[in-house]
């Protein structure tokens, strides 16, 4: 009795398993599985706004991300100087990772060596002359102070917080410590 309980359970398993069938079997919510999409930017009758696409909630924080609140003035780079340090050691791929971003970012103005002799200023396209990463001024400056100049800018540089990761900022800062300035 054992042996045919067990046969026919097997040989029910075995003939359901039929890999020649395209059919998904029964829908039990139809309206999920064929729902209407809208593009991002098209009309949606759905929102009061009729925008598809939605703003994040208030508050809302990207995985990842530490917000850095602190504004382009002095006292805030000072405090910034004094509060930040740099979470990374000058390593082969924290230095690798660092040249590849500063080539990226900064040696357009600031120049390959650091000397504030980039392309844009050389070739006359800027008239200031960015800074010189090789000064005794930028030297003594704490790593925070350098973040914070790249987060918000300072004088005529621009803010590089949207373009260049924070944790990439600091391995900006471990390449400039010890390639350029050495």
């Amino acid at each position: 009795m054992k042996f045919m309980t067990v046969f026919f359970v097997g040989v029910f398993f075995l003939s359901s398993c039929d890999k020649r069938s395209t059919e998904r079997g029964f829908s039990y919510l139809p309206d999920m599985e064929k729902s209407q999409a809208y593009d991002t930017y098209s009309e949606n009758p759905n929102f009061k706004n009729k925008a598809t696409i939605r703003l994040p909630l208030e508050g809302t924080i990207p995985r990842d991300i530490v917000p850095y609140t602190l504004l382009k003035t002095d006292h805030d780079l000072m405090f910034a100087g004094e509060k930040y340090k740099n979470p990374y050691k000058g390593n082969k791929a924290n230095m690798l990772k660092g040249e590849l971003q500063y080539n990226r970012f900064c040696s357009h103005c600031h120049g390959i060596k650091g000397d504030g002799k980039g392309f844009l200023y050389t070739s006359g396209k800027y008239a200031v002359p960015p800074a010189n990463l090789l000064d005794k001024k930028t030297i003594s400056r704490p790593d925070g102070e350098i973040y914070h100049i790249i987060n918000v800018g300072i004088n005529i540089m621009g803010a590089h917080a949207s373009q260049i990761s924070q944790s990439d900022r600091w391995k900006i800062i471990v390449y400039i410590r010890d390639n350029l300035q050495k």
